[in-house]
């Protein structure tokens, strides 16, 4: 076991986790952030490292990757360690008041708080599945795009009506020879200014249909939908979303209240243990909106309301100007 009791443990570095251990070790506190997959930025890298976002402040537009980058470049400064590769397996309280132990699969650390930062738990994409039995080469379904170059001057179609379906359909656009999007509703579950891009883009919208079946053809897969129309293309990426689950969280020795996959957290983001908060999108509250930009507000909000408890008499508030 590492002695050394940090400030603050982050679990997760995604984000919120990142942008709150900035803030945290701006503050100068001591903290460290967790994470069980190899590398940072959560689902961001995970699934989406070629999406671009547009509702981060200060970016007109960026890459996930992108922002991940400079994320994981504004922690450093302040030297905090992000261990990547390593599941946190208990959160327990010691006879140590005010301390808890971590124990990941690699170490055990001592720490006075710990911020939640996991997204929505270990997850991975909803499998596809079609109205009829189907034999294809798999090899040409995907649930991700890592590199959108590997799919110049292909025939592709995406199946999904969220902001990640349409936010993929229109970037494979830009180098792909034809991109078709296939919805089971004429609707979209996506912002309007994305829909209102899809629907003067050069993006074959095919609603409301699902898919019947997908077999082999010549030039890729065969795709049969639900209304007897036919598409052949050479790639299908799938986008019906994730699923979740947060079940190891669930068997820590701490005592956290959870509504489904998410923290119940009150207005100061603490869950039902003390000095224990959760943060962006694994935190549930009244008028919770999903966006990354509310992750980096509950960050430095539950960094300062730990130092209040942990730090005497510290200054809870500060501009980044007088702290640089």
């Amino acid at each position: 076991m590492t002695e050394d009791i940090y400030d603050i443990t982050i679990i997760g570095a995604g984000p919120s986790g990142l942008f709150a251990g900035f803030y945290a070790g701006m503050r100068k506190n001591k903290v460290q952030i967790i994470d069980s997959l190899e590398v940072p930025g959560g689902q961001l890298t995970a699934l989406y490292p070629e999406k671009t976002i547009h509702d981060v402040p200060g970016y007109f537009a960026v890459k996930a990757e992108t922002l991940v980058a400079d994320l994981v470049k504004q922690t450093a400064q302040f030297g905090v360690p992000i261990r990547l590769s390593e599941k946190v397996v208990d959160i327990t309280p010691t006879e140590n008041q005010g301390v808890y132990q971590v124990t990941t699969t690699k170490s055990s650390y001592l720490t006075k708080a710990v911020i939640i930062a996991t997204g929505n738990g270990s997850f991975a994409p909803k499998p596809l599945k079609t109205d009829e039995p189907s034999d294809f080469d798999f090899s040409k379904l995907g649930y991700s795009v890592t590199d959108k170059q590997q799919f110049a001057s292909k025939n592709v179609a995406v199946s999904g009506g969220g902001d990640s379906a349409i936010d993929l359909a229109l970037m494979l656009s830009e180098v792909a020879s034809s991109v078709s999007l296939i919805h089971r509703r004429d609707a979209f579950r996506a912002h309007e200014s994305s829909v209102d891009k899809l629907h003067v883009s050069d993006v074959h919208v095919v609603t409301p249909v699902t898919i019947r079946s997908i077999s082999d053809c010549q030039e890729g897969l065969r795709i049969a939908l639900s209304d007897d129309r036919e598409l052949e293309v050479d790639h299908l990426i799938v986008q019906h979303g994730f699923l979740s689950n947060n079940k190891d969280i669930r068997a820590w020795s701490v005592n956290l209240e959870m509504k489904r996959q998410h923290f119940m957290v009150d207005s100061h983001y603490q869950t039902s243990c003390d000095n224990i908060y959760a943060i962006g999108d694994t935190a549930n509250y009244d008028g919770k909106l999903g966006l990354i930009v509310e992750g980096f507000k509950e960050g430095p909000h539950a960094v300062n309301q730990i130092m209040t408890k942990i730090h005497s008499g510290k200054l809870s508030h500060a501009h980044s100007t007088s702290l640089f």
